[in-house]
């Protein structure tokens, strides 16, 4: 298993089954955001890809996921010119997107604050596990913002309906309304969170490597179009793929020959 310093920012593991461990490592200030830790989660999720994990598990250190924005770094941000607040900006969006579209499978580790773009890191995940003293708060029209650059996978967890009232009103939103909403996956008590998060890297783990990103990009692509002639081109062409491919045909033996496939090995 290979560790980067405890020093840093993000603790990033990744262990022989090839699942990638990626930690905020801020405790003492609830793990909030600044552009310097925005810049090691790409750095480390960039690792990740290359490493071509096959699942991620994102978690943070301390009582909170995260608090949101660092304060220092509002302030700074607060003195940058509308240019140069774009370029601030388009980090996190990058930021958003590379944790969004990763091809393994995410499990998001929640055991409590979470608000502001940290819901927007839920948010990406495919799987979020949070106990029963986690929380959420898109908190950002209090201090005069918006939840611009998470929006699009906050809506997309929430539903609209709900995003209205809970981005304009910044409530605390209870881990059951969350569950309930579809941003929480699945809740539990604080001494049981981590084995259920490793229940879901071991269900992870049992299926196909390739399925499973293929999968992932299934969903995305499928998501809101209409089942029209070149919807219906992609999902056969992809079935079709995957049927041919070397996966595809282990898995297939593997079933009929009542053994497990190789990637279970």
């Amino acid at each position: 298993m290979s560790e980067q310093s405890s020093e840093k920012q993000v603790l990033l593991e990744i262990d022989k089954r090839g699942v990638a461990y990626l930690t905020l490592n801020k405790p003492q200030v609830h793990n909030a955001f600044d552009d310097a830790l925005i810049a090691e989660l790409l750095d480390n999720l960039a690792q990740v890809r290359s490493a071509q994990a096959r699942v991620l598990v994102l978690g943070s250190k301390g009582k909170s996921f995260s608090a949101g924005a660092d304060l220092g770094w509002m302030k700074r941000m607060a003195a940058y010119s509308e240019e140069e607040n774009r370029q601030d900006a388009r980090e996190l969006a990058r930021l958003m997107h590379e944790l969004d579209t990763l091809p393994c499978p995410t499990v998001c580790r929640v055991q409590g604050a979470t608000y502001g773009g940290a819901v927007g890191l839920a948010a990406c995940c495919d799987i979020v596990v949070a106990s029963e003293k986690a929380r959420f708060c898109l908190s950002e029209v209090k201090i005069g913002l918006s939840p611009a650059v998470i929006s699009p996978y906050v809506v997309r967890a929430l539903g609209e309906r709900a995003m209205r009232r809970y981005a304009l009103t910044a409530e605390v939103i209870t881990v059951q309304n969350a569950n309930q909403l579809g941003l929480v996956n699945e809740i539990a008590a604080e001494d049981a969170l981590d084995g259920q998060v490793e229940y879901f890297v071991e269900t992870l783990l049992a299926n196909s490597p390739q399925s499973v990103t293929k999968t992932k990009q299934l969903v995305d692509y499928v998501a809101d179009r209409p089942a029209d002639e070149t919807t219906q081109d992609y999902t056969t062409r992809l079935i079709a793929e995957i049927r041919v491919s070397e996966e595809g045909q282990e898995g297939l033996s593997a079933f009929f020959e009542k053994r497990a496939p190789g990637w279970q090995e």
